[in-house]
C-alpha cells in the first residue's frame, strides 16, 4: 500500500510539473519545444522530399508519329499567333554599333543591334556579335530573368572566341527592352515591368507568349541573309525555357541547350520549381506539355535538345530532383520510334550555382564540334 501511495504522489508530481512547464515555459520548455520543432521539421522535410507522384509519364506523351509533331506545332502556332502571320513584326537594324561593355572581346569584328517592335509598344533588343575569324555558324544566347544578356557575357565571349557568331537576347520587359505604359480597359494605365502583368493582355485574339518567341523568329528571318551553315540555341533559366519552346516551334534550330530551364509539370510540387507566368499557362501546355516539347525540340534530321541541370541549383530545377525521376529514357524511346533526332540530359555536378559553368560551356562546344 505504501508503494502505491509513493507511486501516486510521484505521478501527480510529474503531471503538475508538466503543466507548470507548459504554462509558465520554465526549463525544459525551450528544450521540449526545440525538440518538437526538430521532429516536425524533419517530418515536413521528409514529406516535402516526396515531390513526384506521377508514375506513368509515358501515358502523358501523345506523340507517336511525325504527323503528331506537325499537328502540335501547328496548334501551338495558332495559339501563340492567333491565326496571324508569325514573325511579321518590324525589325530595325543598326549596324556596327559601339558598346564599351564588350570592347575587350578579342575575336570580335562588329556588333549589330536588332530592335524588334511588337504590339503594345513592347520591343526586343538583340545584339548580333560577328567574330573576326568565323566558322559560319550561329548560336542564339538567351538570358533569363536575371535581366540583360550582359549577364551572359562570359558565355557569349567563349563562343565568339571559338569562331561562332552570337545573337544575344533578353526576355521581354527585361534588359535593354522597354517597359511601356499600357492603358487597359477597367484597369487603367499600368507600367509593364513584370511577366505576371502580361496576363492582362490575354484575349481571344492575342497571346502574350508571342513576346517571348516572335523576336527570335524575326531575327532568324533576317539572319538568313548571312547564309550561316547552322543555327543553334542556348539559354539559362527563363532563357532555357525560351530555348525549349522555340526549338519545339522552329526546326531551323539544329542543336539546343537549356540550362536550368524547366521540369515537366508533375515535378513542380516544390514552390521554387513552379515557374513564372509563361511556364504554367494551362491552355498552352494542354496543346503540348513539357515532355512533348522536349520531343518536338529534339526531332528532325541532325537535331538535338539537351537539358542541363545544376545538381544543387539554389534557384530552381535542381539536378538532384531530376535524378529521383529521370525521364531521359522515356523521351529517347519515343525518338527511337520516330527514328530521328536526339535528346539528352546532363547533370552538372561541378556547380551549386544557378549558372552556365565553364565545364558546361566546354561540353556544349565539344558537342557542337562533333
Amino acid at each position: 500500500m505504501i508503494k502505491f501511495y509513493v507511486f501516486l504522489i510521484f505521478s501527480c508530481s510529474i503531471f503538475f510539473y508538466g503543466i507548470t512547464v507548459g504554462h509558465y515555459e520554465i526549463f525544459p520548455f525551450d528544450f521540449i519545444q526545440s525538440s518538437k520543432s526538430l521532429i516536425l521539421n524533419n517530418f515536413e522535410k521528409d514529406q516535402n522530399n516526396i515531390l513526384i507522384y506521377e508514375n506513368d509519364i509515358d501515358s502523358l506523351i501523345k506523340i507517336n508519329s511525325e504527323n503528331d509533331i506537325i499537328d502540335k506545332r501547328k496548334n501551338l502556332t495558332n495559339f501563340i499567333w492567333k491565326n496571324t502571320i508569325p514573325y511579321s513584326s518590324l525589325i530595325l537594324i543598326d549596324k556596327n554599333i559601339e558598346d564599351l561593355r564588350y570592347s575587350n572581346f578579342i575575336n570580335l569584328k562588329s556588333i549589330d543591334k536588332l530592335n524588334i517592335e511588337m504590339e503594345y509598344e513592347i520591343n526586343s533588343i538583340a545584339y548580333l556579335f560577328l567574330p573576326e575569324n568565323s566558322n559560319n555558324e550561329l548560336i542564339i544566347y538567351h538570358q533569363g530573368h536575371a535581366g540583360d544578356f550582359i549577364e551572359g557575357k562570359d558565355s557569349i565571349e567563349f563562343f565568339i572566341n571559338e569562331g561562332y557568331s552570337v545573337l544575344a537576347m533578353s526576355m521581354p520587359l527585361l534588359g535593354m527592352n522597354n517597359n511601356p505604359i499600357i492603358d487597359l480597359d477597367n484597369f487603367g494605365k499600368i507600367k509593364f515591368t513584370n511577366h505576371k502583368q502580361l496576363r492582362f493582355l490575354e484575349s481571344s485574339t492575342f497571346s502574350p507568349i508571342k513576346f517571348f518567341v516572335e523576336p527570335i523568329g524575326v531575327s532568324l528571318n533576317y539572319l538568313e541573309n548571312f547564309n550561316f551553315n547552322a543555327y543553334h540555341m542556348m539559354g539559362i533559366s527563363g532563357g532555357g525555357w525560351t530555348t525549349i519552346l522555340f526549338s519545339a516551334l522552329d526546326d531551323r534550330i539544329s542543336q539546343s541547350y537549356s540550362v536550368a530551364g524547366s521540369f515537366p509539370m508533375f515535378m513542380r510540387s516544390d514552390s521554387k520549381n513552379i515557374g513564372d507566368y509563361e511556364q504554367i499557362i494551362p491552355e498552352l501546355y494542354s496543346i503540348a506539355n513539357y515532355l512533348e516539347l522536349y520531343i518536338m525540340g529534339s526531332y528532325g534530321s541532325e537535331r538535338k535538345l539537351v537539358l542541363i541541370y545544376n545538381e544543387f541549383d539554389p534557384c530552381c530545377f535542381p539536378g538532384e530532383l531530376y535524378e529521383k525521376y529521370p525521364y531521359l529514357e522515356v523521351i529517347s524511346q519515343k525518338l527511337n520510334l520516330l527514328d530521328d533526332g536526339e535528346f539528352d540530359v546532363i547533370i552538372d555536378k561541378s556547380s551549386n550555382k544557378h549558372e552556365i559553368s565553364n565545364m558546361i560551356l566546354n561540353q556544349i562546344l565539344d558537342e557542337l564540334d562533333s
